[in-house]
């Protein structure tokens, strides 16, 4: 197994630097995979995250200068990786203005991410900071739970309000209750309620528009005014909407009735996939 990358251009370095802090807010560990063309950021974190999965997905191509890759054979041309987030994201807030950033599967008495920064320093001499980051390798036999999940059709699809605006919203919610009731409509219709014993709030939003294919498959046995909805943990979609530090360039809700709500946003040149379940 070999892997060892680079970056050169700031732009590149900053936004996967952006990637990398979204990941760590949405996930305390995850997986990395690493194909011949794409990094994926992978948690499937069935019982103890009560159910709560995440598929990020980047082309390596648009990132990396250079990118070399072998995985554990040739049929299987693929690493996993066990790592802590947060690892990763701390290394890379050293990364700001750097001249390049390096990657490598190390061993260092025991399987690492090594991050090389070349910074500049004011004599214009460069200077090498570098972090060793633990990973664990996953077998073979495991690979098989961190494939993408797999998007069942959806009630309704709707795009989403801006996030910014939903995460205040559901902040002030939280306060009042840990459950939310998130349904929407072919409409173009979205809400978010919350409900207790002594208060019913819940916040409209209009004209958000529905993906075309999605709604046309679901609108012909579904009328377009009728609501499908879940009830989900508030504080699963605050970690969502709290990872979120830029407006995605889109952004889609899938809702299935009773069962999951699907995320899917597109950063630029990177996919993101959250899913959390309903409460049973």
């Amino acid at each position: 197994m070999k892997f060892r990358a680079k970056i050169v251009d700031t732009a590149c370095l900053n936004h996967f630097t952006r990637v990398s802090n979204m990941i760590a807010k949405l996930a305390k560990t995850c997986t990395l995979r690493i194909s011949p063309d794409k990094l994926n950021f992978v948690l499937s974190d069935k019982v103890a995250n009560g159910g709560v999965s995440m598929w990020c997905e980047l082309e390596q191509e648009n990132f990396f200068s250079e990118f070399q890759m072998e995985g554990v054979s040739a049929e299987n041309n693929e690493i996993y990786l066990e790592l802590t987030s947060e690892n990763l994201s701390r290394a890379l807030k050293t990364a700001q203005n750097a001249r390049a950033l390096k990657v490598k599967l190390t061993n260092k008495h025991f399987p690492c991410i090594t991050v090389s920064i070349e910074l500049l320093s004011v004599s214009s001499s460069s200077r090498v900071v570098t972090h060793d980051i633990p990973v664990k390798v996953i077998p073979r036999k495991l690979w098989k739970d961190l494939q993408e999940p797999t998007v069942p059709d959806a009630d309704v699809s709707i795009y989403l309000p801006v996030l910014k605006t939903m995460k205040s919203v559901v902040e002030k919610m939280k306060n009042i209750s840990n459950h939310l009731i998130i349904e929407a409509n072919l409409n173009g219709e979205l809400n978010l309620k919350i409900e207790t014993e002594l208060v019913c709030v819940t916040t409209h939003f209009k004209d958000l528009g529905n993906p075309p294919l999605a709604s046309e498959n679901a609108s012909q046995d579904r009328n377009s005014e009728q609501m499908a909805e879940v009830h989900i943990d508030i504080r699963k979609l605050l970690q969502f909407l709290a990872g979120q530090q830029v407006n995605p360039t889109k952004a889609t809700c899938n809702i299935v009735k009773n069962k999951i709500v699907h995320f899917d946003l597109l950063h630029e040149d990177v996919s993101l996939q959250y899913f959390i379940p309903a409460l049973s």
